[in-house]
């Protein structure tokens, strides 16, 4: 958890290449966050259309991101 609370403020860093190195780390923590969560709200019966809708994005494009995992 500390690094991503160590990503998050440099990603306000003044140098480019520490800022957008931050931005980086910070996405590939979302996504595997937002997988994790996915498939926690699948086991829990939730529906496609319901994680989609919660995520704000369509039930086809949260299905064809994570329904083959």
């Amino acid at each position: 958890m500390l690094e991503a609370v160590d990503a998050a403020t440099a990603a306000t860093n003044q140098d480019p290449r520490v800022g957008l190195r931050a931005v980086a780390a910070l996405r590939q923590l979302v996504e595997r966050l937002e997988a994790l969560q996915v498939e926690n709200a699948r086991r829990h019966g939730w529906s496609w259309e319901e994680i989609g809708k919660t995520l704000g994005v369509s039930k086809q494009a949260v299905h064809k991101k994570y329904g083959r995992r």
